[in-house]
């Protein structure tokens, strides 16, 4: 059976959790800083989890994590 290819966009973007879901970062964050508030800015660094919806197709892109 041939290795599975990892999804190099996936994998730059998501990291596996222990207790097996997916951590993602905040989008909002690249440009256009000035006008968001320091909270929200401050609020956005903080890393989020991926919804439950979107985990299985995570999983299948990243067969090894």
């Amino acid at each position: 059976m041939p290795k599975i290819k990892t999804n190099r966009g996936a994998a730059k973007r998501f990291k596996r959790t222990v207790s097996g879901g997916f951590k993602r970062s905040q989008s909002h964050r690249r440009h256009i800083l000035t006008k968001k508030s320091t909270k929200r800015k401050r609020q956005l660094r903080e890393a989020a989890t991926l919804h439950a919806s979107d985990v299985r197709s995570a999983k299948r892109m990243l067969p090894y994590s």
